[in-house]
């Protein structure tokens, strides 16, 4: 689960910050398989399998390698201004799971 800092950064249950002008990356301990709804994601240390459940995000997901940070990997991706939100909210709960991590 996530929560709101006073920054607008959200917290997440380990006590680490999800930080969107931060660099992420998709965890090396998970694999993504591409869905005609998005992807499955199995997490290898977690055995733990999720759903990314559209295919912005998913490409979000894999364009954060190649971004300086998380908004620049949303707007490359093509995700309209006004869905952003539930979007970084996504994310703050994959960098939770271990999905996703700083790099």
């Amino acid at each position: 689960m996530s929560t709101k800092t006073a920054e607008g950064v959200a917290g997440v249950e380990d006590g680490s910050v999800f930080d969107p002008g931060a660099p992420y990356r998709c965890s090396p301990q998970v694999s993504l398989r591409p869905e005609p709804f998005g992807a499955l994601v199995y997490h290898f240390g977690t055995r733990k399998l999720s759903f990314l459940k559209t295919l912005p995000l998913v490409a979000v997901v894999k364009g954060l390698e190649s971004h300086p940070d998380v908004h620049s990997a949303i707007e490359a991706a093509g995700v309209e201004e006004a869905q952003r939100p539930a979007y970084l909210k996504a994310l703050a709960g994959l960098a939770a799971s271990g999905t996703i991590e700083p790099r």
